[in-house]
């Protein structure tokens, strides 16, 4: 499958100009609410006209302003779940799904969503209406009916936002399994950091209309190549920075300066560490590089890890006053009620990042 988009919509406030190519199969749209995100499957869907540019889904012209290409919903197979399913209240479950499959004949539609029906483990609500199922169900449904047309491209918008946390991470388990089993694209649209983790290999990341970056997730993670997909990526640990050398950077705001593997080409930005990586050592380990004295300026527990608001060098004034932030076990933090301050971090050169903008 290969996918192609160049497009250009003014909307309120920006302009959303994508351009995006991919071979891959299931891609991860990642960005703050408000982003363009939506848009660009609506565009993508026909649902709305772009007002320039092309869409190619796997060889087929979806849209070309050049050509005066604008397919209909229903001539470019694509198969849309929406944020809430938007599944007909008046149509039982299995009419629901059959939707959109009028070309074919009654057996062929019966046989066809009766599969679906087993496929996404529907068991024998067929009869029932969407109110009567629940918000999983109601999700599966929406999927069966996205997919019955056995759509060239499949567009997820936000799919997990209306469900609560344990029912969102069962339905990411399901969706993960399901989505292997689709011979299509995926196209998955998320605010949500881990959902676009967890669901896709790579990711691109929206910024005010526009792909800030597109790569694989686990380099886009480790390596973010932009301040805004270091934010959306979820650092916790974002300072100015300037360049001592190639593999040394300064942070004045912390007074302190830092190793790096990854050689450093600008003169300065913004260094950026994640707070798992900062690890508290023991004070035999301190000599080492990148290794800092820290005290305890805040803290806030969670069920099964604690955050740590750290100052270096130096005990805080106050709660606010605090460099860096570190993400530790719960059982970790408690071996430090054994300990006197100050305590020691470390940071691993390999964990370094730098950003220009």
């Amino acid at each position: 499958m290969e996918f192609l988009v160049d497009i250009k919509k003014k909307l309120y406030g920006f302009q959303l100009d994508v351009k995006l190519q991919s071979k891959e199969e299931v891609i991860g749209i990642l960005g703050a609410s408000g982003s363009g995100k939506s848009m660009l499957l609506r565009c993508i869907a026909g649902l709305v006209k772009p007002d320039q540019g092309q869409i190619i889904i796997n060889g087929k012209t979806f849209f070309d302003s050049e050509k005066r290409i604008n397919l209909s919903m229903g001539e470019r197979k694509v198969g849309f779940l929406f944020q809430n399913y938007a599944l007909f209240p008046n149509m039982s479950i299995e009419e629901n799904i059959a939707f959109g499959l009028d070309k074919l004949s009654k057996i062929e539609i019966k046989n066809r969503v009766s599969a679906l029906m087993e496929k996404y483990h529907l068991g024998d609500i067929g009869k029932r209406y969407p109110s009567q199922i629940s918000g999983g169900q109601q999700q599966r449904v929406a999927l069966a009916r996205a997919v019955a047309v056995e759509p060239d491209i499949l567009l997820l918008d936000e799919p997990f936002s209306a469900l609560d946390v344990h029912l969102r991470n069962h339905m990411m388990r399901e969706m993960a399994e399901l989505l292997k089993d689709f011979q299509g694209m995926t196209l998955f649209v998320t605010h949500n950091r881990e959902e676009a983790y967890r669901l896709s290999d790579y990711i691109a990341v929206f910024n005010t209309g526009k792909v800030e970056i597109y790569g694989q997730k686990d380099d886009i993670f480790k390596w973010p190549a932009s301040l805004e997909t270091a934010k959306i990526t979820g650092c916790k640990n974002i300072v100015a920075a300037t360049r001592l050398s190639e593999n040394r950077l300064y942070v004045p705001q912390w007074d302190i300066s830092l190793a790096t593997e990854k050689k450093i080409t600008a003169a300065s930005g913004y260094l950026g560490i994640r707070a798992n990586q900062v690890k508290l050592v023991d004070k035999q380990e301190g000599q080492q590089q990148n290794s800092f004295l820290v005290w305890i300026a805040d803290e806030s527990d969670g069920p099964f890890r604690t955050s740590l608001y750290l100052k270096i060098g130096c005990c805080p004034n106050s709660r606010d006053d605090f460099h860096i932030q570190c993400e530790i076990s719960r059982e970790e933090r408690n071996r430090l009620d054994n300990l006197c301050e100050p305590f020691v971090i470390y940071i691993n050169p390999e964990y370094v990042f730098f950003v220009v903008h």
